[in-house]
């Protein structure tokens, strides 16, 4: 790991963190949020939020997948996640609902602006993002894609946002 120059749990807890905040809401697998857990510490994520019927740590089926993440990254369970958004919007967090609905915004010309906080909305495996979230949300980002599938694993879809979202960070501001 010292070759690796990667943070102890002390250190990632103490970093300063990119500014965005990955909800999980409704998320079924276990497996599926200790995914997200280990790519919010690869990338920094200020917090996970876990909603609804998500599960929460310490569990194994989570561990598994985590490898630890679940210990470094903060995160909260809120059941309502109409609420939580509500709140972060107050906070001015912008909120995006990651789905494939009309108007949405391509991952590809998405702009994050300097400065500001954001919020990623995941929903449920088989049904999305809760409409009622995608209503309320500021603007839904969507993921392109050219293949047969209508959709990406809620575990790949947070790593793609994330990467892509501290990627355009960097790239403008040198965090």
């Amino acid at each position: 790991m010292d070759d690796l120059n990667r943070l102890s749990t002390e250190e990632f807890k103490e970093a300063e963190k990119f500014p965005f905040i990955l909800i999980l809401d409704d998320i079924r697998s276990m497996n599926n949020i200790g995914s997200v857990f280990r790519t919010g510490d690869a990338f920094k994520v200020e917090k996970v939020y876990l909603c609804g019927i998500t599960a929460t740590p310490p569990h194994r089926e989570i561990q598994k997948t985590a490898l630890g993440a679940d210990e470094t990254v903060a995160w909260e369970h809120v059941e309502n996640v109409h609420l939580l958004v509500k709140k972060l919007q107050s906070e001015g967090v912008i909120v995006a609902a990651v789905e494939q609905v009309e108007n949405s915004v391509s991952l590809l010309s998405f702009n994050p602006k300097k400065d500001q906080k954001y919020a990623f909305v995941f929903g449920n495996e088989v049904f999305g993002v809760n409409q009622l979230v995608v209503e309320q949300a500021d603007f839904c980002l969507e993921i392109p894609q050219y293949g047969t599938k209508h959709s990406l694993n809620i575990s790949v879809t947070a790593g793609v946002v994330a990467w892509d979202f501290v990627s355009k960070i960097l790239s403008r501001t040198g965090f």
